[in-house]
C-alpha cells in the first residue's frame, strides 16, 4: 500500500488496524519469527509505520526521483517489476534475520535491533554491513524503486531522545546505501521513536524487537 493523492492519513492508519487479525509465523526465507495479522495494537505497529512513512514522503520522493531523470513504471509493468524485486531481496537476505513482507506493490524489510544497532547507538553493527550491501545490490539492479527508511526504538528513555535516536539510525542506513551507489534522490529517512511498537516494551525480548529499522521499497510511478 502506498499513499495515493487525496487519501486521508488517518483513514489509512485506521484501515491498517481494521485489517489486523492474530497470528505469529516464521518467515520461510529468513527463519525469523514475524507477526502476521494481529488484533493487538503493538503487533501492527510495523504496518502502521510503513504506511505513515509512505504517506510522509512517498509521493514527494517519487516526484524527486522522476525529476532526477529516473523513468516511471506504468500499468501492468508495476506488479511484475516488484515481483522480481521481491524475489531478488528474498534471495539476497535469506538467513540474515531480516524479514521481507509484501504489501500490495510495496516491499517492507524489517531489520531488528540485534541485527542493526547496539543499545542506545546509531552506529551500524559490523555484521549489518553485509545485509545493507545485499540491499544496495538489489536497489542498484532495480532502479525504478524508491526507498523510505523508518527508524524505531523501544520506550526506554524520553520520547524526545528516542525520536532523535531513531532519526539518526534511519539517516545512518540511508547514508550507507548512498555510499554503496544508490542515488540519494531515491531515499528518504524518518524517525518515529517509540510510537509504533511491534511488541510489548515490558520485556527485554519485546524491546529488542521494537528497536528496528524498516525499509519500504515502492515502485516509481508517475
Amino acid at each position: 500500500m502506498y499513499c495515493k493523492k487525496g487519501l486521508n492519513k488517518t483513514f489509512l492508519i485506521l484501515l491498517v488496524l481494521a485489517l489486523a487479525g492474530c497470528a505469529t509465523t516464521t518467515d520461510p526465507w529468513t527463519g525469523e519469527p514475524r507477526a502476521t495479522r494481529t488484533g493487538q495494537g503493538a503487533a501492527v505497529g510495523a504496518g502502521i509505520g510503513a504506511v505513515i512513512g509512505a504517506i510522509s514522503g512517498g509521493d514527494r520522493l517519487k516526484r524527486a526521483a522522476i525529476g532526477a531523470g529516473l523513468g516511471a513504471l506504468t500499468g501492468a509493468a508495476v506488479g511484475s517489476y516488484m515481483d522480481r524485486n521481491e524475489e531478488a531481496l528474498r534471495r539476497q537476505l535469506a538467513g540474515s534475520g531480516v524479514s521481507v513482507t509484501r504489501r500490495g506493490d510495496d516491499i517492507i524489510l524489517n531489520m531488528p535491533g540485534h541485527v542493526t544497532f547496539d543499545f542506545d547507538s546509531a552506529a551500524l553493527k559490523p555484521d549489518f554491513f553485509d545485509v545493507l550491501d545485499s540491499v544496495a545490490l538489489v536497489l542498484q539492479e532495480f532502479e525504478q524503486t524508491v526507498l523510505v527508511v523508518d527508524g524505531h526504538t523501544d520506550s526506554v528513555g524520553s520520547r524526545g531522545y528516542n525520536l532523535q535516536l531513531s532519526t539518526r539510525r534511519a539517516e545512518t542506513v540511508g547514508r550507507y546505501l548512498i555510499n554503496r551507489g544508490v542515488n540519494p534522490a531515491r531515499i528518504a529517512t524518518y524517525g518515529y521513536g517509540p510510537d509504533y511498537p511491534i511488541a510489548g516494551n515490558d520485556t527485554p525480548e519485546g524491546r529488542a524487537m521494537n528497536r528496528r529499522v524498516e525499509l519500504t521499497l515502492m515502485p516509481l510511478t508517475g
